[in-house]
């Protein structure tokens, strides 16, 4: 199905290129709203309609320009692919509403999945089955291995955290002990700006994802799974390598998790499986999309194409049982994750390159049906590299 040929206003998606391709393979065109000028989802065949907002921060004019956007396309539906875009919506959803069509949670419990502090305890009130939260009063006791991880999901590319605590990688930090998080002197520096919370122990393989959409009520119209298989850093980085999966017990505690959240709109739910007791740990929930989803279209389950029929035709969708066939994976992320593993003698180079030879795939940057954002990427690479070249010449001759 080509872009643009579902019945229907066209999209306005607040950033990225991977629910783009979601979308377009639904048959859904996108208007794109970003404050990047080289947002690489603007290169997208997808992308029928380019919005260049203003800094994020500035959130007054950023609704002010995604209003006179919804005069062009009125009744489009919203999609919003991180969490600052998520933090925006959630904020001005009222004004927005008027213009665009989406479903949230409720604002007590949106608040609480964008600020894990709040979501700790929203949690508890829940019953959530979630890892033990630790105060930095009993780390000195605690033997076992703490999670450290940052309160807030938004602005978190320029926070103290990432680049103080996690080294400017990863999106938490493992220590063995309480005793090893209290003899940091960055983790006590920034101890106001984290949560700690009992390790779940396991590797990359044990994290597993219950993605859903659901209606205004909390009825669950479309789901499927997610599993991991490598990350970097490893245990606590980005994604680099994933799949779908089956997995009865996990959809069964999923859909309760769902329920018990009163979860509604889009979300994904992150579980960890414990490696020694095989119990499912809920790390957290995201309301919004992601790069899942298009790897979820490509094996058959298209979530950003449920959300548009169901907000612009009222359609609910028929029981579909997806494939697990496709992968999806950014070689650049990993290639970091083989070279850890590698380094440790956990994979060799013949067994990664297999693991990404045998099956069909999807990447996050270069498609064959959509091949201008790759292109574009590797154009502004090339530019830079007489920059790149006069640095170097810089540092040799100031080196000698």
């Amino acid at each position: 199905m080509s872009a643009g040929s579902h019945a229907g206003p066209p999209a306005l998606l607040l950033g990225r290129l991977n629910v783009a391709r979601a979308l377009g393979a639904g048959g859904i065109a996108s208007h794109i709203a970003s404050p990047l000028p080289d947002e690489l989802a603007f290169a997208s065949r997808f992308c029928t309609g380019r919005i260049k907002l203003p800094p994020l921060d500035d959130r007054d004019a950023v609704v002010d320009a995604l209003l006179r956007a919804g005069e062009r396309i009125d009744g489009a539906p919203l999609y919003f692919g991180d969490d600052d875009y998520l933090d925006l919506v959630q904020d001005r959803r009222e004004a927005l509403s008027r213009r665009f069509r989406f479903i949230l949670s409720d604002p007590e419990v949106a608040r609480a999945l964008i600020h894990k502090r709040r979501f700790a305890a929203f949690a508890r009130r829940r019953g959530l089955p979630v890892p033990r939260a630790l105060e930095w009063g009993e780390l000195a006791t605690w033997r076992g291995a703490v999670l450290v991880k940052p309160k807030a999901k938004i602005a978190w590319e320029n926070s103290a955290v990432l680049a103080q605590l996690l080294g400017g990688a990863g999106k938490a930090r493992v220590f063995e002990s309480g005793r090893e998080v209290i003899a940091n002197a960055a983790a006590a520096r920034l101890r106001d700006d984290v949560l700690f919370q009992e390790y779940v122990a396991g590797g990359d393989r044990q994290l597993w994802s219950f993605h859903g959409y659901a209606d205004e009520r909390g009825e669950l119209l479309a789901w499927f799974i997610g599993h991991k298989i490598r990350t970097w850093p490893e245990l606590t980085g980005a994604s680099s390598f994933l799949e779908l999966a089956h997995n009865p017990e996990l959809e069964r505690i999923g859909r309760d998790a769902a329920e018990r959240a009163t979860l509604k709109g889009v979300f994904k739910l992150d579980f960890k499986q414990d490696a020694v007791t095989g119990r499912y740990s809920l790390l957290e929930v995201n309301a919004r999309y992601n790069l899942w989803h298009y790897l979820g279209a490509r094996n058959g389950i298209n979530l950003p194409r449920v959300a548009y029929d169901y907000l612009v035709h009222g359609r609910r969708p028929q029981p579909t049982r997806y494939r697990c066939t496709h992968r999806w994976v950014d070689l650049r992320v990993d290639r970091q994750a083989y070279r850890q593993l590698h380094a440790q003698g956990r994979l060799s180079l013949a067994g990664w390159l297999w693991s990404l030879a045998r099956t069909p795939k999807v990447y996050t940057l270069l498609a064959w049906d959509d091949p201008l954002p790759f292109a574009r990427y590797w154009l502004r690479r090339i530019k830079r590299l007489p920059q790149l070249t006069t640095r170097l010449t810089r540092w040799l001759f100031t080196a000698s």
